[in-house]
């Protein structure tokens, strides 16, 4: 029988380490341009942090897909 249990935690599991690896790979290079150039630095952390909150968006949408399938799968 299919455990709901594990099925939400391989779906935030999954879900959330395309977020993670997205944000370390945008995060490294964004704070080294900032060290080249501390003139941009304002805008480069602009761009930076709407990055993270699209990548974030999708490890939330996980987390409610989770929650969907944890929640309905109790009966």
């Amino acid at each position: 029988m299919f455990s709901y249990e594990l099925g939400a935690a391989i779906a935030i599991g999954a879900g959330a380490i395309g977020p993670g690896v997205g944000i370390g790979l945008l995060v490294g290079p964004a704070l080294s341009a900032m060290g080249r150039n501390p003139d941009a630095a304002g805008t480069i952390r602009t761009n930076m942090l709407i990055g993270i909150v699209f990548a974030e968006s999708i490890a939330i949408y996980a987390l409610v897909i989770a929650l969907i399938i944890f929640f309905t799968g109790q009966h």
